[in-house]
């Protein structure tokens, strides 16, 4: 039996495979190590209940936050101890985007979620040109970035009036709320990207519609355009964001001469297909 798992800040999706077919799916929270302990992540390993008495040969996990040994180890010696007959692999979320979006040629492969990166995967390297920074230097085109700039809107009283009051009757918050949770609460990121259900439930606005765009527009800046080859290979997008402003996306991307291919909200069942191709030789 074979587990492969993909998860960002927010969620992580697994999917349990036997015979060349899964055999399950479901989802837990994310297990990003620079949010997450190793004690977590150990709980969470051994309160799934769809892996109680299963023995797995090995397991593949792909999270945010794993761009380093260091912060890869923290998974596996979490999995280790959870399951310390099977076999493991993990590695950067970066990395299964790649290989969920993959067509047999060279091209870059970025997320857009909760938080936001890329790289160019030729089927054998991952490449990357510009570090992911997280949510208090970077993420730049990601969900975190757009929520903390609706905070900073929302609390310098900068927001569009018919939007400020819509956020008020909404949410209710107060300054010194938002603040503990930004500050003093675990997974910040995840708590401002928890607003873009705001921004999506108004995403014809168009102060909003500036935000995304200007937003995509750095990413592409920051990231896609890094690589030389940027306009001659296909660029592909996962995530959430990428996913509900597709729209966007595309048209800033084609002004920056950006070859976009697939876009994939959730590529857990590319990468479980992927490793299904590699294990089963079936392509």
């Amino acid at each position: 039996m074979v587990l492969v798992g993909i998860s960002g800040s927010s969620k992580c999706d697994w999917q349990l495979i036997e015979d060349e077919k899964t055999i399950g799916f479901f989802s837990t929270g994310g297990l990003n190590p620079i949010f997450h302990s190793e004690e977590e992540i150990y709980q969470l390993f051994t309160s799934i209940p769809e892996l109680n008495n299963k023995h797995m040969e090995v397991a593949y996990i792909y999270s945010a936050g794993c761009g380093s040994k260091n912060f890869q180890n923290v998974i596996s010696r979490a999995f280790t101890r959870a399951f310390p007959k099977s076999q493991y692999y993990v590695n950067h979320d970066i990395v299964a985007s790649a290989l969920a979006t993959y067509e047999g040629v060279g091209s870059i492969s970025c997320i857009l979620g909760t938080g936001s990166n890329a790289c160019y995967f030729d089927g054998d390297i991952v490449r990357q040109e510009t570090p992911a920074l997280d949510y208090v230097l970077g993420d730049e085109g990601g969900g975190s970035s757009y929520g903390r700039q609706l905070l900073h809107a929302y609390l310098y009283k900068t927001l569009p009036k018919d939007l400020d009051a819509a956020f008020t009757e909404q949410f209710h918050l107060t300054k010194d709320e938002i603040l503990e949770n930004v500050y003093m609460k675990p997974y910040p990121n995840v708590y401002l990207a928890s607003f873009m259900k705001f921004i999506q439930e108004h995403k014809e606005h168009p102060y909003f519609i500036e935000m995304i765009t200007r937003g995509m527009g750095e990413f592409m800046d920051l990231y896609v355009t890094k690589f030389s080859k940027y306009e001659s290979v296909k660029t592909h997008f996962t995530g959430s964001i990428a996913y509900f402003f597709s729209d966007i996306l595309k048209e800033v991307a084609k002004g920056k001469g950006i070859e976009v291919g697939k876009i994939i909200k959730e590529p857990i069942n590319d990468l479980v297909q992927y490793h299904l191709n590699k294990r089963y030789n079936l392509s």
